[in-house]
């Protein structure tokens, strides 16, 4: 679980009711709760999103919340520290010793591509199978982004919306001024509710999955130029320089600890 994310979505709620209960008190709460209000606009934004993708799509893109909150799993300095430990194997014990060593590895991807390279698939045809991999992921998560950010937008709209719907329906019946006040608040709880759907919840989390795409996609090509460099059987040491060139100059020192022998 992904504190600072949970945290953020906490506190941003947080900030709401606070700024509420300290101007209204906390009986003032229950003026921004309409049931018509809230079906009209997240109701109708979710059908909206529904009405532009398929079904599976649309499932997908809102499982991809939990995603949002997870801890991401790529640990960049870590994939580089086990790639450097596999090059000083396969330059002691040449690469089809790799075989054994990618029965330990828990990603997928990287299995995937020392197996290629035990197997001495050609360098080229390698970078293709791996990077056609990379491409149909980063555009998997692209649609859940995509999803989300498609929320924030029609979250306003439908506020709007209903806004228009609350006063077309308070104009109707001006005859009792009294009655003006609350209809109007009502009508403007709607683009409340939009507002706070797109800024409190979307668009939050489609920023946060493009980071995680943005840091899984880093890990992957840190993968296929690691593979690549091993079968093309280039010292550790140099392998490790060309490796730490995708990570910040705070982050290389890291990268350094436990990064194996890299010797020559």
């Amino acid at each position: 679980m992904d504190i600072a994310s949970l945290l953020g979505l906490i506190l941003c709620f947080g900030m709401v009711i606070f700024g509420i209960i300290s101007n209204a008190g906390v009986g003032g709460v229950k003026y921004f709760f309409d049931a018509p209000s809230a079906i009209i606009t997240f109701g109708g934004a979710f059908a909206a999103i529904l009405a532009s993708t398929t079904m599976a799509d649309f499932i997908g893109g809102l499982k991809s919340f939990s995603l949002a909150i997870k801890t991401t799993s790529f640990d960049v300095t870590a994939i580089i520290r086990k790639i450097i430990d596999l090059s000083n194997v396969a330059r002691k014990e040449g690469l089809l010793s790799l075989e054994e060593a990618a029965g330990d590895l828990e990603d997928e991807f990287l299995k995937k591509g020392i197996l290629l390279v035990v197997d001495g698939t050609d360098p080229e045809l390698v970078r293709a199978i791996m990077e056609t991999e990379l491409v149909s992921m980063n555009d998997r998560h692209k649609s859940n982004i995509s999803f989300w950010e498609d929320v924030a937008t029609m979250g306003p709209a439908w506020g709007m919306i209903g806004t228009l719907i609350g006063l077309i329906l308070m104009l109707q019946n001006m005859d009792d001024p009294s009655s003006i006040g609350p209809s109007m608040a009502v009508a403007l709880i709607t683009t409340l509710y939009g507002s706070l759907l797109a800024n409190w919840v979307c668009t939050p989390i489609a920023s946060k999955l493009k980071t995680n795409n943005n840091t899984e996609m880093q890990a992957k090509e840190i993968m296929i130029e690691g593979l690549l460099s091993i079968q093309a059987g280039e010292n550790p040491r140099v392998i490790e320089e060309k490796l730490k060139s995708f990570l910040a100059p705070k982050d290389r020192s890291t990268a350094d600890e436990g990064g194996g022998e890299a010797d020559g």
